[in-house]
């Protein structure tokens, strides 16, 4: 039998930015993924501290954006590769009341250090911005293709990734370890975003009105080509249309909660089509698309932490629409929680469950 201090169930963000904390702690561990299905491979890889609908902070920005610029800077000097780069935000002004209303709302406290008091004037051609634009400091992008498949590279190389299915039939939980055929761990992560729902382990229906615990929305993104387009900052509107590289830009997203599958749809498609025709001028051309499932909440807060049951069964789930700029920050809380008994903040902590 092989001793080790963790075993990590899932490869997302959220697996990753635990690894990675792990290893920092100078902690053994070994991951089990198959890499079939990850929210975090096809989402947009947006680090953003506002809410871009209603100009309101994300919730915990400030910590979340530091910690994330910190955290993926570091990782692409480990990894050796372009993964993360920083990027301006341009929010479309759609009329002189939103013009009115991001001026109101850079001036306050929590906003004035991500918000620029003024109006830029819109110099491209090719992007329907007649009221201008509202720039929000402290953004930047992630490639999440880059990060997984490089990240899963770095774990095989140092023999700590299974590339299999997790059989939950076969964890055996003790008082004080996990055992899981032939690895005794101290305790186990489970990191499993939407595919939680497979995990006998995870509390998915609330006992009292019986709804999911993780709600699946299914999201999808087109990939266009524009050489036109000539778009150097990421954008938001009804859609985002963020940079990648030469002429490709990734479009999107929509929102489903009904269909679960992660096969790319032709309405989504239309509906992406239709809005970004709305917002530049230019030819673009569709050669890609692709979908995923966020693991979203009822309350939009992460499950952190422990059931009451057991304490080696962790979780680390339910990080919504906005993984990437949370996942290190509330990685290292739930490190924290388990290995120094600092307790979690009741909006993250998955014992919440209980009074639903």
């Amino acid at each position: 039998m092989k001793e080790i201090d963790y075993i990590v169930v899932g490869l997302g963000i959220a697996g990753i930015t635990f690894c990675e904390v792990l290893e920092k702690n100078n902690k053994t561990f070994v991951v089990y993924d198959t890499g079939n299905v990850s929210s975090t491979k096809v989402s947009a890889g947006v680090i953003n501290p506002v809410v871009l609908k209603r100009f309101t902070p994300v919730w915990n920005a400030k910590e979340h954006v530091e910690t994330s610029f910190d955290f993926y800077e570091k990782l692409a000097i480990k990894l050796g590769i372009p993964l993360f780069e920083k990027m301006p935000m341009l929010r479309i002004f759609k009329s002189i009341e939103e013009q009115n209303n991001w001026m109101v709302a850079s001036d306050k406290k929590e906003l004035e250090t991500f918000l620029k008091p003024k109006v830029i004037k819109n110099e491209n051609p090719n992007i329907n911005a007649p009221f201008g634009f509202g720039e929000v400091n402290n953004t930047g992008k992630v490639d999440p293709i880059v990060l997984i498949e490089s990240y899963k590279n770095y774990l095989l190389k140092n023999n700590q990734l299974k590339n299999e299915d997790f059989e939950y039939h076969n964890l055996q939980v003790n008082i004080d370890k996990v055992l899981y055929k032939d690895i005794i761990a101290k305790k186990i992560i489970f990191c499993e975003g939407a595919s939680a729902k497979n995990n006998p382990f995870f509390p998915n229906k609330t006992k009292i009105s019986n709804e999911p615990l993780v709600i699946p929305n299914k999201g999808e993104y087109i990939i266009i080509n524009s050489p036109e387009l000539k778009l150097h900052s990421m954008i938001k509107t009804s859609l985002f249309v963020i940079p990648l590289s030469a002429d490709l830009y990734k479009v999107g997203a929509t929102y489903d909660r009904e269909d679960h599958t992660v096969k790319t749809t032709q309405n989504a498609k239309e509906e992406m089509i239709n809005k970004l025709k709305n917002i530049i001028n230019c030819n673009f051309e569709v050669v890609g698309q692709v979908a995923g499932i966020r693991p979203t909440t009822r309350d939009r807060r992460p499950f952190l932490g422990t059931l009451l049951d057991c304490r080696n069964k962790v979780f680390f789930n339910g990080l919504g629409t906005r993984g990437i700029t949370s996942a290190p920050s509330l990685a290292a809380s739930l490190y924290n929680y388990i290995e120094n008994g600092l307790e979690l903040p009741k909006e993250m902590n998955i014992k919440r469950y209980y009074k639903w």
